[in-house]
């Protein structure tokens, strides 16, 4: 693409192609008039230059130079390819018992699948094209990942990716795993998951049409900022309707901001005249959005996130998807850490289907006799979760787990090395024992006993 100055940019000027801030975001369509608010508006996020294939040209300009030549189905890119090896290949790697081994596995087909969402909203932004059969094929092959890995799949923690990954991308996969992941446990057939999962992943795609300083900016909006936000509704749905998409998906990109209470946006629908489709997405998307972080604000914790959802203040969500989410990822979410009453440091892997209040946890550094790192049914030997860890007690906890982790990896190491100076030819030696993954981290060997207030140094 050219580079436009933004001193160049004068009101009323027209593109002979659409403009854009970097090479996703479009700021202009081709044919429509630059404004002084849009130029001043660039000038204000700081902005020295935009993005454009076509030229300037003063008043006139339809935007249309020539006519394309239509693809052949054998030229078009399928960008749905990658994701679809990743989960052929997770097919075909053996991972027995491990673990870590399962995780990494899950979290390379998480990656794909959230490169494939980018590729969808890249495509649509320079192509003005979503190809819907790959995207619904796309999304059932996800339903049955989850289906099979969710317990894994839920405990990936996206947001580590945030360094470099524009937030709408992470938002999007999360929500699409979330609300997956309620209608598996909803029990919706196969082909009410897939509309719900295309909807899921164009549910944000009106935001592709906003500059995205509006909803990427450190600062709280602005009264007339956020009615600019709330516009992002309307535009997914002319998106998706122009594009043909079904009704159903259509209404659940326009209504994924509605509330039960009739509060929401665009039209302020309330209870059964808002659609199934958007109520899930509601939930999920407020879910993810309270327990992620922002540039404008920090994280909550999934823990707290689920007791503002269960509390349902002026019944803004349906309570049926709430109850389906906290049976989907109990009260104490897959992935929390948490400190135990036996003074134990744990991470919740997995819900109990009979009592949201009791998940199973896996504990940071003890194993059975068969070398897996051992895991525990709360409620069981009068065990129970006191309390979740804080974010910085996590961090600290899992940097010292991993430091001494590494340490036993080298003394491991030199030991065998020992070992091969002293036999020529020794017999392969099993690799040292492998942590539980817990958000890329590893973990060590047993430790003493915390205290109450999760001394940190019992991993030192």
């Amino acid at each position: 693409m050219e580079t436009i100055s933004i001193s160049a940019l004068r009101a009323g000027i027209t593109y002979t192609s659409d403009l854009f801030v970097d090479s996703t975001f479009l700021i202009l369509p081709k044919t429509a008039e630059m404004t002084d608010d849009l130029i001043k508006a660039l000038k204000q996020w700081g902005f020295e230059d935009v993005l454009s294939d076509g030229s300037i040209s003063l008043g006139g300009d339809i935007g249309i130079t020539s006519i394309d030549e239509p693809e052949n189905d054998t030229q078009k890119e399928k960008i749905g390819e990658n994701v679809k090896k990743a989960i052929e290949d997770s097919k075909h790697i053996a991972v027995g018992n491990s673990d870590m081994a399962r995780m990494e596995l899950v979290r390379s087909v998480y990656e794909e699948y959230m490169n494939y969402i980018e590729s969808v909203f890249t495509h649509y932004a320079t192509h003005k094209e979503i190809d819907q059969e790959e995207l619904a094929d796309t999304v059932q092959d996800l339903c049955i990942f989850i289906k099979e890995h969710r317990r894994y799949i839920l405990r990936v923690n996206a947001t580590i990716e945030a360094a470099d990954r524009n937030f709408l991308i992470i938002h999007t996969m999360r929500t699409t795993v979330l609300c997956l992941a309620v209608a598996l446990q909803l029990h919706l057939n196969l082909t009410k998951l897939i509309e719900l999962g295309v909807t899921s992943i164009l549910h944000e795609i009106g935001m592709l049409r906003l500059p995205p300083q509006l909803y990427m900016t450190s600062r709280k909006l602005s009264v007339r900022e956020k009615a600019q936000i709330s516009k992002h509704t309307l535009l997914g749905y002319t998106i998706i309707k122009d594009l043909n998409f079904g009704l159903s998906i259509q209404l659940g990109v326009l209504e994924h901001h509605e509330k039960e209470n009739g509060t929401g946006y665009p039209r302020r629908l309330s209870g059964d005249k808002i659609s199934s489709i958007a109520k899930i997405i509601a939930v999920a998307c407020t879910y993810e959005a309270i327990s992620s972080p922002r540039s404008y604000k920090d994280e909550k914790s999934t823990f707290d996130a689920m007791l503002e959802l269960l509390q349902n203040k002026e019944h803004a969500y349906d309570g049926s998807v709430i109850k389906a989410l906290l049976y989907t990822v109990s009260l104490y979410p897959i992935g929390t850490f948490v400190y135990l009453s036996n003074r134990k440091v744990a991470e919740v892997i997995d819900t109990n289907p009979d009592n949201p209040k009791t998940p199973v946890v896996q504990l940071l550094t003890e194993k059975d006799p068969d070398g897996s790192f051992k895991t525990l049914q709360i409620g069981e030997n009068n065990i129970n979760i006191l309390r979740i860890l804080t974010k910085q007690e996590k961090e600290d906890i899992l940097k010292l787990v991993r430091e001494k982790f590494n340490k036993e990896m080298k003394a491991a190491e030199a030991a065998q090395e020992a070992k091969a100076v002293q036999a020529p030819k020794p017999e392969a030696q099993p690799a040292p024992a492998t942590a539980p993954v817990v958000e890329d981290f590893e973990s060590a060997e047993p430790a003493a006993d915390g205290t109450e207030e999760v001394d940190i140094s019992i991993f030192g």
